[in-house]
């Protein structure tokens, strides 16, 4: 497969790889308003942390379990936490906390137990509008050094949809990965509508809106392995992962086990250490939700910054977010009730490309519409 961040770095080679790079370095891809301005990787002894702010936790029980007035209640408490800050931490969600502990060890089995050779056929590249496929250490984007590896799966990496040309290889590197990821991405697509239709409802349009667009559902399920960070890559003054805004419309973190997930606080531009109780979800809104929010809900920059804890820095990490788009021809569009719209309609493969493109390169963003 083409590797696209080799085929493109090029394109960004005047920021490429730079440890001081800061947000506004690549303002110019950005598809929504964001007026902050930080350091992309965390800087030991320079940076400022909000210790007062509690980032919200939400019981999705009130959702399955408490009728209308909980369906309400749950909608009025999501709602307000991420217009707040763009985060929340649901609990009450019902998946089986075994289905998360399953994903974290078969991350590890993934990544330790495959070569680079097993691996390489895998590199990512463009398939509509997602990056999907293996991202090496060190290139999960063009514009820093991640101490990371990633692997992408879309939902045509999973065979859910009854397709005849589905075939497992194409997507996984032998094993029974799909089988023991699957259930993990078929609990958490139980979350989607629910998540939709509360974020519709607090803004006081028809909580249906957005049934059928999230139907058989564009999602992307991201594997990150961590490794041990050794004195090199702690003298590199590098992050684990860079900071960054997610490009769709929310996405579900299950809580990881180590420390590290910061959250920028935009009121005061101080990072929040977010350490999640064990077996809830961390929700985040991303790009696509800030656009069609006219602004409402936040696209809120985060990152992954080595623990605390010097013992832990020498722990594995991993994180299994699934992340929720939309499919490439659907238009985003300002939703009703939101205020006079501050951007134009504008179809997911265009906004999508064009955001990524700082991470790719600059040939990756689509300019023609896909219909």
């Amino acid at each position: 497969h083409e590797h696209p961040n080799q085929r493109t770095r090029p394109k960004n080679k005047q920021k490429s790889m730079d440890i001081d790079a800061v947000n506004p370095d690549f303002s110019r891809f950005e598809q929504v308003e964001k007026p902050q301005s930080d350091r992309l990787a965390e800087k030991q002894d320079s940076e400022q942390f909000d210790d007062e702010y509690v980032i919200r936790t939400c019981d999705m029980g009130q959702y399955f379990n408490g009728g209308e007035a909980g369906r309400a209640q749950f909608a009025q408490e999501l709602g307000d936490a991420l217009r707040g800050i763009g985060f929340a931490i649901l609990t009450g969600h019902g998946i089986d906390p075994d289905l998360h502990d399953a994903a974290r060890q078969n991350v590890i089995r993934l990544f330790e137990q495959t070569t680079p050779e097993e691996r390489e056929p895998y590199l990512a590249r463009r398939r509509g509008s997602v990056n999907q496929g293996y991202f090496p250490i060190r290139e999960t984007t063009v514009i820093h050094p991640d101490l990371v590896e990633g692997w992408v799966f879309c939902r045509r990496a999973f065979d859910l949809d009854d397709d005849a040309g589905y075939r497992e290889t194409d997507h996984w590197p032998g094993g029974d990965y799909e089988q023991v990821f699957r259930p993990l991405v078929q609990a958490q697509q139980e979350l989607i509508l629910p998540v939709m239709r509360s974020l519709l409802s607090y803004l006081g349009c028809d909580p249906a809106l957005y049934d059928r667009k999230l139907a058989a559902t564009n999602f992307a399920l991201r594997l990150n392995y961590y490794p041990a960070m050794d004195e090199s890559s702690r003298a590199s003054g590098a992050g684990r992962m860079l900071g960054h805004e997610d490009v769709d419309l929310f996405t579900f973190l299950p809580a990881p086990e180590v420390e590290g997930l910061q959250v920028l606080n935009r009121r005061n531009m101080k990072w929040i250490r977010l350490n999640a109780p064990p077996g809830s979800i961390i929700l985040n809104t991303g790009d696509y939700m800030q656009r069609i929010s006219n602004d409402i809900f936040p696209s809120t920059t985060h990152r992954v910054s080595p623990p605390l804890d010097d013992e832990i820095r020498n722990t594995p990490r991993v994180s299994t977010p699934m992340n929720i788009y939309l499919w490439e021809d659907e238009i985003l569009e300002v939703l009703p009730n939101t205020g006079e719209p501050k951007y134009p309609p504008v179809s997911a493969i265009r906004f999508h490309t064009a955001i990524t493109s700082k991470y790719y390169g600059e040939d990756y963003a689509v300019e023609k519409e896909s219909r």
